[in-house]
């Protein structure tokens, strides 16, 4: 299915920026600074909505003429372009991430787009769906590594990732009877572990790697 590789939704929209002279600042340089003044750990929206693996924003000013023998062509308008991928495995996966986005993030979503031709906000969810429908485009290249994993899952193989390699580090040359024993406690530890929050530190310290207290 277009947009969809394995459990993975890659979403690319593509939504015209206003072009209003009588704005100051104009309406994609107000986009740009929101966006810059942006969280990008935990506190980003896209880590506080549910469902998103990685996102990216950015502004289009304009496509760039690279020579013959393509012709040069200009954009009618600046663009907002948003690039995200995030648990996609049901048919309706669409509508839910953005039902989600509009339920979880209102305010940052409706800050950003707001600048943007036609768009409705997010008061009216299926306009608001409808609306972002109107400016996707079809995906075919995906930012994830991997498309049969939901968040959580990835979230807590890295977790687990980094918790083994700091665990090497601390027990080269042990004895292997002293090392087996080491490992399993980690993971018994790994498995009381809470699956750590998108966007956040995955931090092999916060697994207790320091010490055998249960």
């Amino acid at each position: 299915m277009p947009d969809q590789n394995g459990s993975l939704y890659g979403l690319t929209i593509l939504s015209p920026i206003m072009d209003d002279e009588s704005a100051t600042p104009s309406h994609d340089l107000q986009i740009r600074e929101y966006l810059a003044s942006l969280p990008t750990d935990a506190r980003s929206p896209f880590a506080i909505a549910p469902y998103t693996h990685l996102a990216r924003l950015a502004v289009m000013d304009d496509v760039i003429y690279v020579g013959m023998p393509s012709c040069e062509e200009h954009l009618n308008f600046k663009y907002l372009v948003w690039e995200t991928n995030f648990d996609g495995g049901q048919r309706d996966s669409l509508d839910r991430y953005l039902k989600a986005l509009a339920g979880t993030v209102p305010n940052q979503i409706d800050a950003i787009w707001s600048h943007c031709v036609g768009y409705p906000g997010t008061g009216d969810v299926g306009r608001f769906i409808d609306y972002m429908k109107s400016c996707q485009l079809e995906t075919t290249f995906y930012f994830a590594a991997v498309n049969d994993r939901s968040l959580v899952q990835t979230l807590q193989a890295l977790q687990t990732q980094r918790a083994v390699a700091d665990f090497v580090a601390r027990h080269r040359g042990l004895p292997a009877a002293q090392l087996q024993q080491e490992f399993l406690h980690l993971a018994a530890r790994l498995k009381r572990t809470p699956t750590p929050p998108p966007g956040g530190v995955t931090h092999a310290r916060a697994i207790k790697m320091g010490g055998r207290n249960e």
